[in-house]
C-alpha cells in the first residue's frame, strides 16, 4: 500500500483503537472503503462532532455536552454521597443497575507507575478539591474503583488522603457473583467475600 497514503493514514488511525493490530484496522478499513462508504462518511462526521462538543463534566469530571452533566444537575440524586469510578463506562455500568442514587466522580483513569500514571495525570486533584470546597454537601465517598492491582492502589492512595478529613470512605464489595456455585468460584473470590461477610 506504499503508493496509497490515504489508505495507510486509514489503517494508521484505526490503530489507535485498544485491540487493534494493523490486520483488524486493514479489515475495517477496507470494509468501510469497500461495502459501506456511507457508514464511513457517518463514522467520519461523528468522530468530528464528539470531538467538538463533548467535554468534561465541570463537577464530576465524565463527558458531556453541557458545562454540567444531566447527572450532576438532577436535583434528585443524593448529594451526600459521591461515587468515585475510573471511567464513563463504570459509571454508566453502576447507573444501569438502578441501585445508586447519588452523584459521580469520573477519575478518567487510575494510578499506575509501572505505565508512568501518576496522581497528576488522573483527576485526583479535582476530587479532592470538590470534597474540600466549604459548601460540599458530600458526607461519605464511595470508592468504586476497579479490583485490579492499579483500581487498588487508587483506592487505597484516595483513602489514605481522606482519613483525616473526617469524611466516610467505603470501598465496593467484593464477593461470590450471583447464580454462581462455590467449587467454580476462584480461591481469591472466596477469600474476599469471607473477610468481607456481613
Amino acid at each position: 500500500m506504499a503508493d496509497n497514503q490515504s489508505l495507510e493514514s486509514l489503517v494508521q488511525a484505526l490503530r489507535c483503537l485498544p485491540g487493534v493490530g494493523v490486520k483488524s484496522a486493514q479489515r475495517m478499513a477496507f470494509h468501510l472503503l469497500q461495502h459501506d462508504r456511507p457508514g464511513a462518511q457517518r463514522l467520519a462526521q461523528a468522530l468530528v462532532q464528539a470531538c467538538e462538543q463533548v467535554r468534561h463534566c465541570s463537577l464530576c469530571h465524565t463527558f458531556s455536552e453541557q458545562e454540567v452533566c444531566a447527572t450532576c444537575a438532577d436535583p434528585r440524586r443524593d448529594q451526600s454521597l459521591l461515587c468515585v469510578v475510573e471511567t464513563p463506562a463504570d459509571q454508566a455500568a453502576l447507573e444501569r443497575t438502578g441501585a445508586y442514587r447519588g452523584l459521580f466522580f469520573v477519575l478518567m483513569g487510575r494510578l499506575s507507575p509501572l505505565d508512568g500514571v501518576g496522581p497528576g495525570d488522573i483527576g485526583l486533584q479535582r476530587l479532592f478539591e470538590r470534597i474540600e470546597a466549604p459548601d460540599s454537601p458530600v458526607r461519605e465517598l464511595i470508592l468504586a474503583t476497579n479490583f485490579t492491582a492499579e483500581g487498588e492502589t487508587t483506592a487505597h492512595v484516595i483513602a489514605q488522603a481522606l482519613k483525616q478529613r473526617g469524611l466516610k470512605v467505603t470501598r465496593l464489595a467484593r464477593g461470590v457473583p450471583v447464580g454462581s456455585e462455590l467449587e467454580y468460584v476462584d480461591l481469591g473470590t472466596i477469600a474476599h467475600a469471607l473477610v468481607d461477610r456481613r
